[in-house]
């Protein structure tokens, strides 16, 4: 009788975790997030980094996620859709641009507010954008310009 109580009592455990991470997962990916939602777009240069599910924040803090990202095959560029939390109303002279948590931290989607009084309308797309800056690439034009310096 005691095995059994035992089993019950670690398959409880496991559902209950089982549960804990689905719960974690949707919040993470904003499947379940319980905020409506608005669609934006931008064209970035290089949005090396930013894949669906990416948070877009203002302020630092989270306020939306990446819903697509496709390659446009005429500009070259990627074009991206996200999506804002409705009630956030974004100026219509915003920039957006691809930021990074650190070093070794990933990518996210930081909107920079304009000082418009017009805001942006679902759908419609943010003109200024700053892509991704590779870290491998400005390592290398620091060294180049160091060592430039020191031969003269």
């Amino acid at each position: 009788m005691s095995e059994n109580t035992t089993e019950v009592i670690v398959g409880g455990a496991v559902l209950a975790a089982a549960i804990g991470f689905l719960v974690y997962a949707g919040q993470m990916t904003g499947v379940t997030t319980g905020h409506t939602e608005y669609p934006l777009m931008a064209s970035f240069r290089s949005a090396d980094g930013v894949d669906v599910g990416t948070d877009v924040r203002l302020a630092g803090v989270k306020v939306g996620r990446v819903t697509a990202v496709e390659l446009d095959p005429e500009t070259f560029r990627a074009e991206t859709a996200f999506t804002v939390r409705a009630g956030i109303q974004v100026p219509d002279d915003s920039a957006i641009a691809v930021s990074s948590e650190g070093l070794l931290g990933g990518n996210y989607v930081e909107i920079l507010p304009g000082g418009s009084p017009f805001t942006l309308t679902p759908g419609d797309e943010i003109e200024f954008t700053q892509g991704s800056i590779s870290l491998i690439s400005l390592l290398m034009k620091f060294v180049a310009g160091d060592s430039e310096e020191t031969s003269e």
